[in-house]
């Protein structure tokens, strides 16, 4: 699941596992993309360095006056004003964000009632009131600016996880990041004595490009918090009956969104929950991860005020589930304002079935390069990212090989469709021009 950190290895074998097939195409011609003088190149980090080059960090991308438009806007989110010199710090070499992560900033989809999103936030609004009296606290409004601690040590994130790096994670400064997970707000609630909570937001990531993956997404959290009274005279300890408690809700979750389904409980790990639990529904002829959660650690509560409490925690990607739910194949749509999309939804009502309204093809251009150490692929997807912006739907590896000399070559596949028009050789052809040139000058790498 996206909404709680894993570990390395088990998020990239479940990224392998949900990747959606591509059709083949032309390769790149070389010969109508003569080669340009090298430019000057500069050392990539791969993990969290004390000064890492900023000028790597963020592709240069080509700016419609719509882009500077959105990155010159200040914009208010929980009554913080949040302007672009706050996030997009050029002259800080700690900072990575690009102009097209801030202009992300303060469009809230969860918070519009007729969107897919907040459709969801809103029919899971109505489970938890109607099951728990209006008992839990609901927050879709918190600052995505937050520190290193609350990202990462008040969640028990490991100093060395790989989710610290800046590969993964934007950094505003050297202190502080554009949340990973709804869970960065969490210590700061149980210190403001909330013992139940919905927090839901907008989340930040470098990630992979394709029909599922997108930089920005949201994702909620559920939280609760049990006193020793509760569980005192069920006969079980306070984590299992924490377990117990939190199965049985989130199974009434599933079935409230999806209907009558079978279920079934995976056990995981996740650092800040002990038990951990994937819960899966098998819906659509295929077993579908639905949420991630467990029985919060201890530690977290001690270091919070509640030493004598347990506690249990989930969370949940937004897109993920409404992608299912609406029938929408491209994670682009939900940032769509094409009114062919945006008046298919209305409020309350979940579950309509998204209505193609273009079909307009693909263009395929391939690009090889001979990579370094340093490489990776999540640099690569921000490099295009920043050229291509939404007209970018994937970046697939299709090849790759290493010579006697030990020199690995890699040669990716670049998708561009918009969802909207047919884009015109030329744009197609532009944007290409300055990916190559930009993945040259930014990733040390040897275009082939």
């Amino acid at each position: 699941m996206r909404s709680l950190i894993r570990s390395a290895s088990s998020r990239l074998l479940r990224a392998r596992a949900r990747a959606m097939a591509t059709p083949s195409a032309a390769r790149f011609s070389p010969s109508s993309n003569p080669a340009r003088p090298p430019p000057p190149r500069l050392p990539l980090p791969r993990f969290l360095p004390p000064t890492p080059p900023q000028a790597l960090l963020r592709a240069r991308p080509l700016r419609t006056s719509a882009a500077v438009a959105a990155a010159a806007a200040v914009v208010e989110v929980g009554g913080v004003k949040i302007a672009r010199e706050d996030v997009v710090k050029e002259e800080d070499p700690t900072n990575n964000v690009p102009d097209t992560i801030y202009s992300k900033i303060g469009l809230q989809l969860h918070r519009r009632d007729n969107h897919p999103l907040g459709i969801l936030k809103n029919t899971i609004y109505d489970y938890f009131d109607k099951n728990f009296s209006g008992n839990f606290n609901k927050f879709d409004d918190l600052c995505p600016l937050v520190s290193i601690k609350q990202n990462f040590d008040d969640v028990l994130v490991p100093a060395d996880h790989v989710s610290r790096s800046y590969n993964d994670t934007y950094y505003v400064d050297a202190q502080t990041v554009l949340r990973c997970h709804t869970s960065a707000h969490q210590a700061e609630l149980l210190r403001d004595g909330h013992t139940h909570f919905l927090v839901t937001g907008d989340v930040y990531r470098r990630d992979s490009i394709d029909s599922t993956h997108y930089p920005c997404f949201h994702q909620m959290e559920g939280f609760r918090v049990f006193s020793p009274d509760e569980w005192s005279d069920s006969g079980m300890d306070g984590t299992a009956y924490a377990a117990a408690d939190l199965k049985k809700t989130l199974e009434g979750l599933a079935k409230h969104l999806f209907g009558a389904v079978e279920m079934r409980w995976v056990d995981t790990y996740f650092p800040f929950t002990n038990p951990s639990f994937e819960l899966e529904i098998y819906f659509q002829d295929d077993w579908l991860e639905v949420l991630g959660c467990g029985v919060t650690e201890q530690e977290i509560l001690k270091n919070n005020g509640r030493t004598d409490n347990v506690a249990w925690a989930f969370g949940l990607g937004l897109e993920r589930l409404a992608m299912v739910l609406f029938d929408i194949p491209d994670i682009r749509l939900f940032w769509s304002n094409d009114k062919r999309f945006t008046s298919q939804f209305s409020e309350g009502k979940l579950g309509v079935k998204f209505k193609p309204f273009s079909k307009f093809p693909p263009c395929y251009k391939d690009m090889s390069f001979w990579i370094n150490e340093e490489f990776t692929e999540n640099n690569l997807c921000e490099v295009v990212r920043g050229i291509a912006g939404d007209l970018v739907e994937e970046v697939k590896l299709i090849d790759n090989f290493t010579n006697k000399k030990g020199m690995t070559s890699h040669c990716y596949r670049i998708a561009y469709r918009s969802m909207e028009r047919s884009l015109t050789d030329e744009e197609i052809n532009d944007m290409q021009w300055n990916v190559r040139e930009e993945v040259q000058n930014k990733l040390k790498v040897e275009l082939r």
